[in-house]
């Protein structure tokens, strides 16, 4: 898939976190992920992210930027 362009891109990511209160745990994002319909290849990030609790939408950007 092509960085930057729908499916995972940064703010694709972003906009399925939506509702989330930091410091947040793993499972709460993957909670507002479902929540907010979340396609698979965003849902398979998020369960695979290393971390139990991030601080802020930038960690989970962080992780997302050295997975990709």
């Amino acid at each position: 898939m092509t960085r930057g362009v729908g499916g995972e891109s940064p703010s694709n990511v972003q906009k399925h976190l939506e509702g989330v209160s930091y410091p947040a745990t793993k499972e709460d994002i993957l909670e507002a992920a479902k929540r907010n319909n979340a396609p698979r290849e965003i849902m398979d990030f998020l369960e695979n992210m290393g971390r139990e609790e991030y601080g802020g939408p930038q960690d989970v950007m962080k992780e997302y930027g050295d997975a990709h």
